[in-house]
């Protein structure tokens, strides 16, 4: 006798939960070990911060008031060093009364930076903007100009040059990096060479040692009388440095593209640099966006080694207004909490708009 088959009798799926609440409970609390950590952690958490507060905003001088902050020391922090200093910090040791011309010239250099950050932006105009920009920011700084008294590039310091060094060298860099790149994967031999060997040199020695080169001995080099200014040679020695690094990103975007894109680009019968400008670098700079975005970074914070040549950024305006001020000094390390905040504004939002950009890429390329 044939018996009729069984069937296991529906059921309703289970239930699945991907909210926040389920989220959070697989990162902080998925097991006992995983428990037990994340109440530990925010346990010494909740401890630093407490302290932190109490040190940083209630028991804080807020006021340039030398006593109140020598009374609080040990205690509180002393914001007071900000608001007494912070000219010098921003501006360095340029003079007082035309440092508008500073902060004017910073505000248009940000502006040109976040600009080109506007994909709506990206038109013919702006690299003509650009050039205008840096001229009348060189202006600004520079003076000698009817209304400007002439200020010397030694006497600019703070956040301008920090701005300038980044900007200017990254802008020279780039392409630098692009040529060298594309120079390493030539079929010519001396080329192929050429680009090596600075790359392999530049890349062997730290950039402190190619400023105390760029600054102290390339004039040694020159004729005498023939001696550029210290902040155009420092500016080509950040330059050549960021260059090489940057080469060896591109290259190994270059290696990540593959033989087919070439070989069907030349079936069509593109030449070598519109196959490389139409076909290759724009997969391989999107390949290796987040490590250029690296070097990017590395380079804006890298700026703060110009103070062993005596160009006073940032990190050295922030020594020159305390060291020369008994009454100050013992407040650097707030000091340096307001640059480090300056410095993060800075590296977070160039961070914050690689990840969009790379984002954006991607999902057109899909």
């Amino acid at each position: 006798m044939n018996r009729a088959p069984s069937f296991i009798p529906a059921r309703s799926p289970p239930r699945t939960s991907t909210g926040l609440a389920r989220r959070l409970h697989d990162s902080l609390a998925a097991g006992p070990a995983s428990l037990l950590a994340t109440v530990v952690l925010l346990l010494l958490g909740a401890w630093a911060l407490t302290h932190l507060a109490q040190w940083a905003v209630l028991d804080a001088v807020f006021v340039p008031d030398a006593d109140a902050c020598d009374a609080a020391r040990g205690q509180g922090a002393c914001w007071g060093v900000i608001a007494e200093k912070y000219r010098v910090i921003l501006f360095g040791h340029y003079p007082y009364a035309e440092q508008w011309r500073a902060a004017l010239a910073s505000v248009l250099m940000l502006a040109l930076v976040v600009a080109s950050g506007v994909r709506r932006l990206w038109r013919r105009w702006l690299p003509v903007a650009w050039i205008i920009g840096l001229l009348a920011f060189l202006v600004l700084m520079g003076g000698g100009v009817p209304g400007l008294p002439a200020v010397a590039t030694t006497q600019w310091g703070g956040l301008p040059l920090t701005l300038l060094l980044t900007t200017v060298s990254l802008a020279l860099a780039f392409p630098l990096a692009l040529l060298v790149a594309l120079g390493r994967r030539s079929s010519l031999p001396v080329v192929r060479t050429v680009c090596t060997v600075y790359v392999e040199l530049v890349r062997g020695v730290p950039l402190i040692s190619v400023l105390f080169m760029a600054s102290f001995m390339f004039p040694l080099l020159l004729p005498a009388g023939r001696n550029p200014d210290v902040l155009l040679r420092v500016t080509a020695g950040i330059t050549l440095f960021a260059a090489a690094y940057m080469a060896e990103v591109v290259r190994g975007g270059l290696q990540a593209v593959p033989a087919g894109q070439q070989e069907a680009a030349s079936s069509l019968g593109l030449g070598y640099w519109r196959t490389q400008r139409l076909v290759v670098l724009p997969q391989a700079l999107t390949t290796v966006l987040p490590g250029l975005m690296n070097n990017f970074i590395a380079l804006l914070k890298d700026t703060s080694l110009v103070t062993v040549v005596s160009l006073y950024e940032l990190t050295g305006a922030l020594g020159l207004a305390l060291s020369g001020d008994p009454t100050w000094r013992p407040y650097k390390v707030e000091g340096y909490l307001f640059i480090t905040l300056i410095y993060f504004a800075l590296c977070f939002s160039m961070s914050q708009y690689a990840r969009r950009l790379e984002a954006r890429l991607h999902r057109h390329a899909e």
